[in-house]
């Protein structure tokens, strides 16, 4: 199935149904007096995260969303039946944002977890409700109130930990195949991945964390260059960004340092708040340099990128370093969860 990640939709509740202007007329009972029913209220239209989704492709056939109008009021005081609410399904890690204010409305993040997008109508009241000692014929009621109505654009953010960010061809699919039961496309040329894509890395016993490899960002991203800002907004989830970037280019006029460079350039100029993430370094492809020159060319490397946080030195296809990686990225996940649940005590 098609990978889709953002799309728009209509979503439009049911309005309540009319109050009746009803009375009694029954034998023996010359004056029974008002009866009119109050109506039902309108069908409201909600979104439920499903684990079983993961792609927001079948909103491209079907857009709009209406919910029944409820039925109106009858006599004998009896209230319209209310219309059953529309549920839409979506996948979990949806954002809901109102189209023409721009305001989001709700994250769902948990499996069964609801967001109200549209309230139906209220009733109208019959003319019950109007009876009164001056009154004692009324013939008022009110309609029923009409439902909300929006324009909602959907966008899909992965719910990952940890978010693999580098320019095309940095070897991230390999990397993610190489720790995770995750087989990317992997190809020798760029831009092989198209969507996200998720691996779960387990490190041991009840110990794993999941992997996002992102599509490779090029000059320009951030203003939707490439694949832009599409793909950049799945990395606001995770929690640290492992910045990988091919040590080793085939292309000699490729620089590792301006690659890096022009890739913080990026991040930042989309996002300050994600370019503040905790981002390690991971110089990948590193086979293809004889054992002995690996960690002077490592050494090289870091001193001219003035890079100040940790450092690490694998091949994805090898698998060489990896483990290490992997390890060290739960402990510190470990970590920082711990600090959430002292900051919540």
């Amino acid at each position: 199935m098609k990978f889709v990640d953002e799309v728009t939709i209509h979503v439009a509740a049911g309005g309540g149904g009319d109050g009746s202007a009803s009375f009694r007329r029954e034998k023996f009972i010359p004056l029974g007096g008002p009866d009119g029913g109050d109506g039902g209220a309108g069908g409201s239209v909600w979104l439920e995260a499903d684990e079983g989704l993961n792609t927001l492709a079948d909103f491209r056939h079907v857009r709009r969303y209406r919910a029944e109008r409820g039925q109106n009021g009858m006599g004998s005081q009896r209230t319209g039946k209310s219309a059953e609410d529309v549920v839409i399904a979506v996948p979990v890690g949806t954002v809901v944002v109102e189209k023409n204010t721009g305001e989001q409305l709700g994250d769902l993040t948990g499996h069964g977890e609801r967001l109200l997008v549209a309230k139906g109508g209220r009733g109208g009241l019959g003319n019950v409700h109007f009876k009164s000692s001056t009154n004692r014929a009324p013939r008022q009621t009110t309609s029923g109130k009409p439902g909300e109505e929006r324009d909602l654009r959907l966008e899909l953010r992965v719910l990952a930990d940890v978010g693999l960010l580098g320019m095309p061809n940095a070897g991230k699919s390999t990397l993610i195949r190489a720790v995770s039961a995750a087989r990317p496309r992997v190809a020798d040329y760029p831009f092989t991945t198209l969507h996200p894509n998720l691996g779960v890395v387990s490190v041991g016993p009840a110990q794993s964390f999941v992997m996002a490899d992102i599509p490779g960002l090029i000059e320009g991203a951030a203003d939707g260059a490439g694949l832009g800002v599409r793909f950049l907004k799945h990395l606001g989830r995770t929690r640290i960004l492992l910045h990988l970037v091919d040590a080793v280019p085939h292309d000699p006029e490729q620089d590792p340092v301006e690659d890096m460079q022009r890739l913080v350039g990026e991040l930042e100029r989309f996002s300050p708040d994600l370019a503040a993430r905790e981002r390690w370094l991971v110089l990948n492809k590193l086979d293809l340099l004889p054992e002995d020159e690996r960690e002077p060319w490592k050494r090289e490397l870091v001193e001219a990128m003035a890079w100040e946080g940790p450092v690490y030195a694998v091949s994805g296809l090898t698998g060489v370093g990896t483990e290490a990686l992997c390890r060290d990225v739960m402990a510190r996940l470990e970590q920082i969860d711990e600090a959430a649940r002292e900051a919540q005590a």
